[in-house]
C-alpha cells in the first residue's frame, strides 16, 4: 500500500518594479540602468551577453532588444515591467 503526503506550499509572489518611459521603446541595456539594477552600460552588456537577462520569460543575449509598453524583464530574481506614460 502507497502512502499519500500531504504538503501544503504557498506560490510567493513576484513583486514587479514598474518602469516608465516617455518613447515607444527602450533598449534592455537601458532599461537595467534606468532601474539602477546596474551600474553601466559596460556591466549591462556583460551580463546580456551572459544569458543572465530574461525578457517576457524567455532568456535574452540582444543587448539592442527593444522594450515596449507591457513587457516584463527580470535580472538577479526582481522582475520589472516597462510602462508608457
Amino acid at each position: 500500500m502507497k502512502k499519500v503526503i500531504k504538503i501544503k506550499a504557498k506560490v510567493a509572489e513576484k513583486k514587479v518594479k514598474q518602469i516608465f518611459i516617455d518613447t515607444d521603446f527602450i533598449r534592455l541595456d537601458a532599461a537595467l540602468k534606468l532601474c539602477d539594477a546596474v551600474g553601466s552600460g559596460g556591466i549591462a552588456k556583460m551580463i546580456i551577453q551572459d544569458g543572465e537577462v530574461r525578457v517576457n520569460g524567455e532568456v535574452c543575449v540582444q543587448r539592442g532588444k527593444k522594450l515596449r509598453d507591457g513587457d516584463e524583464f527580470s535580472f538577479d530574481g526582481k522582475y520589472y515591467e516597462v510602462i508608457k506614460k
